[in-house]
């Protein structure tokens, strides 16, 4: 994400998006659902196919270079939902140019997206074959140091924000910060006022101090929207089982990212690696507990990860990501259908397969957006 300057708006290629879907909320045999009121059940199973273009998909965290490009490749992928970072280290006024952004777009491209404000706004996403935009932040760092801030950009429609990224700021310290303080008392407030108005805390980039403080003092659930789990690979931003059963034991959810540096073979994984790691977090979890939040970075170029990787954006050198390549199997967001097909393919059922492309999610921002 960047300051509304560097956006890049390409004409919306000429594509067809996303084949029409049926309502239903569940495509599990036998199991039946609430639908608009009414009750209604799948008695048959399905094709693969059939479910991934049945279920809701959600993504806990998506970053791209945002365009109609990106927005057809969401439609492609038979995507329902998505956390979309609007803002990273950009302060109240650079993140209101790109929220205005995306209030242009919402308006220009309103046959392939819509703004979600709730749970409902999702599902009326899915019956409207269209993509539900969530503007979430990596930072607070557009609150500066104005309370008032936080209502006024949930009634813009801001829905989730981390409390840090990577680094100090006036509310906790990040991941790659050398000494990790805990939450502040700011940040207390922060936090209490995100409670109170129904914007859901991440902790993703959070320093573990930090985090473990905000799970402590937050009156609802929280998450990590797009985090790997330590056990599989060392790296600072990856969850220990501890983290991560903190989390889930407050009632919160965890979006497993498929980010490259941080699974275990890199840019050498492959969407079975992935799915690797989704079961892992499982099994430490719980499957009730768990989604996806792929952290896709589609069409940025170095210029991004310079920014990203440096302190406020311009300073020091946090880390190092080397070679970024998506798994192979899911490189691109068209390839959604290809994550529904490697968990069926590795046994898993179809309850389980859509409550973590989506259910979850869906049952957690409910209780945080109320």
């Amino acid at each position: 994400m960047r300051p509304v300057s560097h956006y890049t708006v390409t004409p919306a290629p000429s594509i067809m998006v996303r084949v029409p879907s049926a309502t239903i909320e569940s495509t599990q045999p036998g199991r039946s659902r609430s639908v608009h009121g009414e009750e209604m059940s799948i008695a048959e199973p399905n094709s693969t196919a059939a479910l991934h273009t049945g279920a809701i998909l959600f993504d806990g965290l998506i970053v791209s270079k945002w365009s109609p490009k990106i927005f057809d490749e969401m439609g492609l992928g038979g995507l329902t939902a998505a956390n979309c970072t609007c803002s990273v280290w950009e302060n109240f006024k650079q993140t209101m140019d790109n929220i205005a952004q995306w209030k242009r777009w919402f308006r220009e491209h309103d046959q392939r997206i819509l703004q979600v404000r709730s749970v409902d706004d999702i599902h009326l996403a899915k019956r409207q074959n269209k993509t539900g935009i969530i503007l979430g932040f990596q930072n607070t760092s557009a609150f500066e140091d104005n309370i008032g801030y936080v209502q006024l950009f949930k009634e813009l429609g801001v829905r989730i924000v981390q409390l840090t990224y990577n680094t100090q700021n006036m509310v906790g310290a990040g991941c790659y910060e050398s000494r990790d303080g805990g939450l502040s008392d700011w940040g207390r407030e922060v936090l209490w006022e995100m409670n109170r108005v129904g914007i859901l805390c991440d902790l993703s980039h959070v320093g573990s101090q930090t985090s473990a403080d905000a799970v402590r003092e937050s009156k609802v659930p929280v998450v990590y929207s797009h985090c790997l789990p330590l056990a599989l690979k060392s790296h600072k931003r990856n969850k220990s089982d501890q983290e991560l059963k903190a989390v889930a034991d407050k009632g919160g959810l965890i979006g497993v990212t498929m980010f490259p540096p941080f699974l275990k073979n890199g840019p050498n994984s492959t969407i079975a690696d992935y799915i690797e790691a989704i079961d892992y977090v499982v099994n430490v979890v719980g499957e009730d507990h768990v989604g996806i939040g792929t952290d896709f970075t589609e069409d940025y170029d170095d210029e991004f990860f310079r920014w990203i990787t440096h302190d406020k954006g311009n300073a020091r050198e946090l880390t190092k990501f080397g070679e970024i390549q998506n798994p192979e199997g899911i490189r691109r967001l068209r390839d959604y259908p290809n994550l529904t097909q490697a968990m069926n393919r590795a046994g898993w059922s179809s309850a389980k397969i859509e409550n973590i492309l989506g259910l979850n999610w869906l049952a957690l921002l409910r209780e945080v957006w109320k």
